[in-house]
């Protein structure tokens, strides 16, 4: 156990660890914020696809031979 805590210690001390941790929030955030940005355009995408989907599919229709 006196181990562990020693070790707990050293990489409390550590620099690298602060930094690890700076970079694995910074990445939390990144990841956040991209779900949250598809999510909030997905259905607005989605919409605006079937939009045109219906357009060309009206539009373009092969003319009646």
């Amino acid at each position: 156990m006196k181990a562990f805590v020693n070790s707990v210690r050293a990489f409390a001390r550590e620099e690298d660890g602060v930094a690890l941790t700076e970079y694995l929030i910074l990445l939390a955030l990144l990841v956040g914020g991209v779900i949250g940005a598809v999510t909030l355009a997905g259905t607005n995408l989605a919409t605006v696809w079937n939009g045109w989907a219906g357009w060309f599919t009206a539009k373009l229709a092969v003319p009646a031979a």
